[in-house]
């Protein structure tokens, strides 16, 4: 019996091929492949800038820095994802605010918003959760009043799409992820893409240890080989054998993410009208499109763990995204952080269980899926 996974990459002949003619190449480390990766993302999105990191973690602080997030400052997020999301503003001294989320698209609750943002607001950080493409015109009418920056965690939703326009579009800076169960992967890796040419050189100076050569920006000038450190980076730079994975994953994007709908659609189908079972939110604006990372579903009337567990026997490993933030016990320590603090996201997490979605997976395997569950909540 061949087990079937929540998520797994998918590499074929070509992507191999173009890690190799890296390898057999001058660069290995950053070179000219991670520019022209970069320069790849940023037509497909349709933005001015790209800037690829070693992961979406790294990313994600690159964001939070290029903001301007500080000591004392507070990120609004939701409760309901990876703890990067909010761990990227406690890097830099910064306290997470959460905002609980709406059980009409398991993103963060856009009408809670107002309420959370005070004079020491300076970032709003949604987050694409399973690919959902949260709508940001609320959001952004949030930042506008009061000067926020927005910064989408868009790990789950690279290729979708929103009232006509790609995610990575309307924020400030957006974040995508390129980890193996991702839409595209690049082993680890992550990018920021954003349409502000400031915030463009402030990301590339943080992502390569605040270390820059070019002559238009240096107090002086010894010579060619001379650099200067302008302010405090990080060493998240990505590497050339990990951009041409990248590259050559991109072009096979958007098939990735169709099948990954078609799939989505044969558990929409079967399961919509089970009661033990409540499927995934669908953005119900006009020209959309789910990414569908992963498809979580709300169990009803059915032991969750039981459920996990026996599917795990039937070689189906399901996961769970994600355990509330806010009860981690770093969290709870360190922002008093409790149990009922965000109810719909902690009752969310009570029921949710993610089942298996990824593009190479067949129409057999889903059925696979879909009988399995239904035996089990069927008592056989």
């Amino acid at each position: 019996m061949i087990n079937i996974s929540y998520g797994r990459q998918w590499i074929d002949e070509s992507d191999i091929n173009a890690v190799v003619d890296v390898l057999k190449g001058d660069w290995l480390t950053q070179g000219p492949v991670v520019d022209k990766f970069e320069k790849a993302v940023a037509e497909y999105v349709g933005v001015k800038y790209a800037v690829a990191f070693n992961s979406g973690t790294s990313a994600l602080h690159g964001a939070m820095f290029t903001a301007g997030v500080e000591k004392g400052d507070e990120v609004i997020t939701s409760p309901i994802t990876f703890v990067s999301t909010s761990n990227s503003a406690v890097y830099l001294g910064a306290k997470p605010v959460f905002v609980d989320i709406d059980l009409n698209t398991y993103c963060i609750d856009t009408d809670r918003i107002e309420d959370a943002i005070t004079p020491q607001t300076k970032v709003i950080a949604p987050v694409d959760l399973a690919g959902y493409p949260v709508d940001l015109r609320e959001i952004r009418k949030n930042a506008a009043e009061h000067d926020l920056i927005i910064i989408e965690d868009a790990a789950h939703a690279l290729g979708a799409k929103r009232y006509g326009l790609k995610v990575g579009l309307e924020a400030d800076m957006t974040m995508f992820s390129f980890h193996p169960v991702k839409h595209i992967t690049t082993g680890e890796g992550g990018i920021i893409v954003t349409d502000n040419p400031e915030f463009y050189e402030k990301l590339r100076l943080f992502r390569s240890h605040g270390i820059t050569k070019d002559p238009r920006v240096l107090t002086k000038n010894d010579g060619p080989w001379y650099y200067e450190m302008q302010s405090l980076g990080y060493n998240y730079r990505i590497t050339d054998i990990q951009c041409a994975l990248g590259i050559s994953q991109l072009k096979k994007l958007d098939s990735y993410v169709q099948r990954r709908n078609e799939i989505a659609k044969m558990y929409d189908d079967t399961f919509k009208d089970n009661p033990d079972i409540i499927t995934p939110p669908v953005p119900l604006w006009a020209d959309s499109l789910h990414g569908y990372h992963i498809y979580p579903v709300l169990i009803n009337g059915y032991d969750r763990k039981s459920l996990y567990l026996k599917l795990r026997k039937k070689g189906i490993f399901t996961q769970v995204h994600y355990i509330p933030v806010h009860l981690q016990p770093y969290y709870r320590e360190n922002f008093a952080y409790s149990d009922g603090d965000f109810p719909v996201a902690e009752e969310y997490y009570r029921k949710e269980l993610t089942i298996p979605m990824y593009p190479k997976m067949t129409n057999e395997d889903a059925g696979r899926v879909i009988d399995s569950i239904n035996a089990i909540l069927g008592g056989v």
